[in-house]
């Protein structure tokens, strides 16, 4: 048995009418938008201080659970420090190396930005 309920036979001899189009979706009433709250720079501020927090906790956690002392050398210096505290700063330094480059891509942004502003205007 099958599921399918029989439609009207197929005749290519009809024309094929085409689908009509989609509705519009109705369009919000105003009190609907009123009633929206929209998300603020503040409410951002707010959602990127508890997320830092939340980073830090585990930041702190992570040391506080790493304090074994292992041996470093670099370029001839050699010093001691908590495995914690030395991932922790080689993770600094390789934020800072990707904030200098990213600083550097802007700036060279903003100059080709200011000389193709200053040729539209002279022309």
């Amino acid at each position: 048995m099958s599921s399918e309920v029989p439609g009207p036979p197929y005749d290519p001899t009809l024309p094929v009418t085409p689908a009509p189009p989609p509705s519009e979706p109705p369009a919000p009433s105003p009190a609907a938008s009123v009633n929206e709250v929209k998300f603020t720079r503040a409410a951002a501020l707010w959602s990127s201080l508890i997320v830092g927090f939340l980073i830090l906790t585990i930041l702190l956690i992570f040391i506080a659970q790493n304090t074994e002392s292992t041996s470093f050398a670099f370029l001839g210096w050699r010093w001691s420090l908590p495995a914690g505290v030395a991932i922790l700063m080689a993770a600094v330094c390789g934020g800072l190396v990707t904030v200098l480059a990213g600083a550097a891509r802007i700036f060279q942004l903003r100059r080709a930005a200011k000389k193709n502003l200053k040729a539209a205007r002279s022309n």
